[in-house]
This record gives C-alpha cells, sequence and structure tokens, in this order.
C-alpha cells in the first residue's frame, strides 16, 4: 500500500484510518489490488462497529466485483462533479475565497510540524486538504489527539455523510467509520444541493442580456442600482 506521505521512522499509524483513506482514494488498478488486504486490516484492528463494518464490506465488494470502468466513472460522478461531495476539505468550508490559501498553507505547516512531509510523487497532484491524505495523516497522531483532530473537522465529515446518504452511496459507511473512530456524534445537517461544477465553471454568454438563472422574471426587464465598490466581505472565512 502506498504512502501519501514521506514517512519518518518510528511513527506507528492506526491501520484502520489508513485502510479509510486508501478507500477514499481514487479506485485505479493499484487501489483494487489491496481491497482484500484492506478488508483484512479493517476486521482486524476492530476499531469500527460492526454495523460500520458490515457498511465497508458492501463497499468493499463492490469495488472489488464492479466492472472496473463502472468503479472509476462512479468515483469521478460521485466526488468530482459536485462541491457537497467534495473530498476537499476546505471546499466546504472557504470555498473559493482567498482564505482558503492561508488555511492550506497552516495545514502544510501542521504536517511539517508532525515531521511529515507530502511526497508529490504519491499524492497524485491532490491538495493537502485532500481527505485521504489527512485521514492518513490523523493517523499517525496519538490516540487523544487522533480524535481531537478528528473533533476539529467533525463538522465537515459530517456534512461530506449527509450528502453521501443522500445519494444513497456505500461511500458514506467510509466518513462514518472515522466520525466513529473519533467519538464524534454522527449527524444529519443540511445539505444546499449543488449544480455539477461542469455548469458553474461554464462561461457566460456573451451579450445573453439579463438571462441568469437568478433573475427573478428572466423575460422581463429588470431594474439594476449601481452603487460605488467598498471592501468586500470574507466569504465564509471560518477556519477549519
Amino acid at each position: 500500500m502506498t504512502s501519501f506521505f514521506q514517512r519518518q521512522p518510528d511513527v506507528t499509524p492506526s491501520y484502520t484510518l489508513r485502510a479509510l483513506a486508501h478507500l477514499l482514494s481514487y479506485p485505479d488498478a493499484e487501489l483494487r489490488a489491496v481491497l482484500p488486504e484492506l478488508q483484512q486490516v479493517l476486521a482486524n484492528e476492530g476499531a469500527v462497529s460492526d454495523q460500520r463494518l458490515l457498511g465497508l464490506n458492501k463497499l468493499l465488494g463492490t469495488l472489488i466485483q464492479q466492472d472496473p470502468f463502472a468503479v472509476e466513472e462512479g468515483y469521478v460522478e460521485l466526488f468530482d462533479r459536485g462541491r457537497a461531495t467534495s473530498l476537499h476539505l476546505f471546499e466546504h468550508v472557504h470555498g473559493d475565497s482567498r482564505d482558503r490559501g492561508p488555511a492550506m498553507i497552516d495545514l502544510i505547516k501542521t504536517y511539517e510540524q508532525a515531521g511529515l512531509l507530502l511526497d508529490p510523487a504519491k499524492v497524485g497532484g491532490e491538495l493537502p486538504d485532500y481527505l485521504p491524505v489527512v485521514l492518513e495523516f490523523i493517523s499517525t497522531l496519538p490516540a487523544a489527539q487522533m480524535r481531537d483532530f478528528i473533533g476539529e473537522i467533525a463538522h465537515i465529515l459530517n456534512a461530506v455523510h449527509t450528502a453521501l446518504v443522500k445519494r444513497q452511496s456505500l461511500y458514506a459507511h467510509v466518513v462514518g467509520a472515522a466520525l466513529e473512530i473519533g467519538r464524534q456524534d454522527i449527524e444529519t445537517v443540511a445539505v444546499v444541493a449543488d449544480e455539477d461544477l461542469d455548469e458553474s465553471w461554464a462561461e457566460p454568454e456573451a451579450f445573453a442580456g439579463c438571462s441568469s438563472k437568478g433573475q427573478q422574471s428572466p423575460d422581463q426587464p429588470q431594474p439594476i442600482q449601481i452603487v460605488r465598490r467598498t471592501a468586500s466581505t470574507p466569504q465564509r472565512g471560518a477556519s477549519a
């Protein structure tokens, strides 16, 4: 099993969290080859409830038995085409605001202070707030710090878990297992339906008039108000 980090000696990770981190990673041939190993790790360590383990085994069975192309396509459709299920934690907190950059730097420093460096050759171009990376980092912490860190991101995990349950995805069991390990309540939270990322990033049609989706009466003339620009209000600036 590959690691996202260049690991220093004398670090003993929690194997269950490592397994969960890999289960949330892109299900390419390399990952599919170690799925039986992940299944064994989850069973042997006994870190999650029997009911949760049953759900994780259902996910593992699906990933093993389904056509590889369908597995990969389903993963992309689930995690890469909408913000509600994004595996990038700061996407849920900061969105596209300027606060995301400093938060990313702080997270990298947190990794470095623990003696870990992201390995560019193995992280696959993902950002430091990518949940599989975060879970692997958490797995290197002592038990109390591990639970505290999961507690700090529990609100984000619950949002992702709720969105996955809404989509009836077995991947919800992976996020639920992380919350269980952190001794956090699993709560259903309000999830705002978001449009497909391809649509949200699309360039507006030139000279299309006032036909935006937010217009109350798209077929009628709309009043406008011109005001002097002031300093912008921070967007969703709460820290993770």
